[in-house]
């Protein structure tokens, strides 16, 4: 990322000056950015360093699903599935304009299949010959599934239907299905986003001074540890800087090992997949979903899923063992995968490589795993302390889901108030998350509320608050105050950009087309859009024009070598 000529941000020359934070957190995906949250709350002093963009590396490529893992049950990882359904039900409370329930509903082809090669997987964790799971035990799963996910009443108990309702419910399935079981999930609307508005919760709990408060730095990366500290690089300048801490804190995710080797640890805690998507523009498909997230065996025994998401198609995905050094991409292998699952459910809907508007392809941070079948490794997360002499303790984190940052932050950071001798002073548990606060419920109240924030934005009140929830009102107020000019077919404007330099770490325009935004998400981010943005972010970021074209060639080659888009 080294740019020549860039000048120092003035958040990295604080840090550097200061050269000092009670915690330091290595990594800016979810778990990261909760864990800082959480210590923020308590008055830690927390620095968060993260090598790329906030949210850029696993968390990019979830599945956009907040859920309890009903197939955890398989694997015998009860806590986990209650941790999870707890934490969903919270979410849809605490993060409500980003976590939205979700019906999702399995094809069935059998009644008894799978009931007796069943426990033999439960006890072993060995996929073995895949074998069909029936509605006998996809009911037995659920009706367990239920008792979990009810605690709290926020979701509507499964249901079972025959082949006629289901092909009433949902006309292009596969007709020779027996039955449909149909649950309450959520969905995650913009993943990136929701771990910017935990970061901004986190910055504004204990306010940055001269000497500490929570500070966050994106393209800043730990790259070794001395008697001074850890050492922090701005891959933006190439400059490098110590900073000491009391206790250091290892979020990086699949790279967990990679960065205790760099800080001069040796580990073997982690054994990640990776996991692929693609996002179809397909309105058969579309149509045929009926809004719902299709989820189903497919004939490998993979757990694999078709959801609608803004307009578009989600499909995913694969459980392929992966080195984390090397990029992770979509094969056209994998692509060919997709279209056979999707064939599988509905056979009579055809696609093609031409509608595919993205690729995106991540590494779970799943714990070393050895022999044991992908599908089959725990999804639950544990936490590592070394202590050396004259060292501050290096905590690692393994594992971890989006579903449950929540909680993994508190725990997180419990471990870290219990290495530096503080009592926790306050908890996440049902603390509202940025712009679900006062968020409006109904059809009504959200009229409402536009009339009172979002007075005079028209059309594009209703883009500002599915991007931001009631922050929006701070956004448009923000919008009003400059000479504002519509951007991306009225998708973004000159007024919500210098919004995003100035509160949300913007320092690449991919940073806007992948993570502030979703035009590369839903195939919006074409050639004309990125040399406009670009164009509009260079005075707001004092870019040259060999700067600003340099940016739109690198947003250009990221897009097409790591997620499959041709621009002309």
């Amino acid at each position: 990322m080294n740019q020549p000529g860039t000048q120092e941000r003035p958040e990295v020359a604080a840090v550097r000056e200061t050269g000092r934070a009670t915690v330091l957190i290595i990594g800016g995906g979810i778990n990261g950015i909760s864990t800082f949250r959480d210590l923020a709350l308590q008055g830690v002093d927390v620095l968060l360093v993260e090598r790329g963009d906030f949210a850029s590396g696993a968390s990019a490529a979830s599945s956009h699903m907040i859920h309890g893992g009903i197939r955890y049950l398989e694997n015998g990882e009860f806590r986990l599935v209650k941790e999870s359904v707890q934490e969903r039900n919270g979410l849809l409370k605490i993060a409500p304009h980003y976590v939205k329930p979700l019906q999702t509903t399995i094809p069935i082809y059998s009644t008894f299949k799978g009931v007796l090669s069943a426990p033999l997987r439960f006890l072993t964790h060995r996929q073995g010959k895949p074998t069909e799971r029936g509605a006998f035990l996809i009911k037995v799963g659920l009706t367990i599934y239920d008792t979990f996910s009810r605690a709290g009443g926020t979701v509507p108990r499964h249901r079972f239907h025959g082949r006629r309702r289901s092909l009433e419910e949902l006309p292009m399935l596969d007709p020779k299905i027996k039955y449909t079981a149909t649950y309450f999930d959520a969905s995650m609307h913009d993943p990136e986003r929701l771990a910017l508005d935990v970061l901004i919760d986190g910055l504004e709990a204990h306010p940055a001074t001269a000497t500490g408060g929570a500070r966050a730095l994106n393209y800043v990366e730990a790259i070794g540890r001395d008697e001074r500290g850890v050492l922090l690089r701005d891959r933006e300048t190439g400059a490098e800087f110590p900073v000491a801490a009391d206790v250091v804190v290892n979020a990086s995710g699949p790279w967990t090992d990679l960065t205790n080797e760099a800080l001069g640890t040796s580990t073997a805690f982690m054994g990640g997949t990776k996991g692929s998507h693609i996002v179809l523009d397909h309105p058969e498909l579309l149509k045929a979903t009926g809004g719902r997230e299709i989820f189903f065996e497919h004939s490998d025994g993979r757990i694999v899923l078709i959801y609608p998401l803004k307009g578009r198609v989600l499909v995913g995905t694969t459980d392929i063992d992966a080195d984390p050094r090397e990029p992770a991409v979509c094969t056209e292998a994998e692509v060919d995968y997709f279209f056979d699952l999707i064939h599988h459910v509905f056979p009579s809907i055809a696609v093609d490589r031409g509608q595919i508007v993205y690729r995106f392809s991540g590494i779970r941070p799943l714990p070393r795993h050895e022999d044991t079948a992908p599908g089959f490794v725990s999804r639950d997360y544990r936490i590592e302390v070394e202590r050396s002499s004259g060292r501050a303790p290096l905590v690692s984190l393994v594992g971890g889901k989006w579903t449950t940052f929540r909680a993994l932050g508190e725990a997180l950071s419990g471990k870290v108030l219990e290495l530096l001798g503080r009592e926790r002073r306050v908890s996440t548990a049902g603390r509202t998350i940025g712009g679900g606060r006062d968020f409006p419920r109904t059809t009504s109240d959200r009229e409402a509320w536009f009339r009172l924030h979002l007075d005079g934005a028209g059309d594009r009140a209703a883009t500002l608050f599915e991007r931001y929830g009631t922050r929006a009102a701070a956004v448009w107020a923000h919008i009003q105050e400059q000479d504002d000019r519509l951007l991306a077919g009225g998708r973004l404007s000159t007024g919500e950009l210098d919004w995003m330099v100035a509160r949300e770490h913007v320092v690449h325009l991919a940073d806007v087309v992948l993570r502030r935004t979703s035009l590369a998400f839903t195939g919006d981010a074409d050639a004309a859009v990125l040399e406009e943005v670009a164009e509009a972010l260079a005075p707001l970021l004092g870019w040259s024009d060999a700067r600003r074209d340099d940016e739109v060639h690198q947003t250009r080659q990221l897009l097409t070598t790591r997620h499959g888009v041709t621009l002309p």
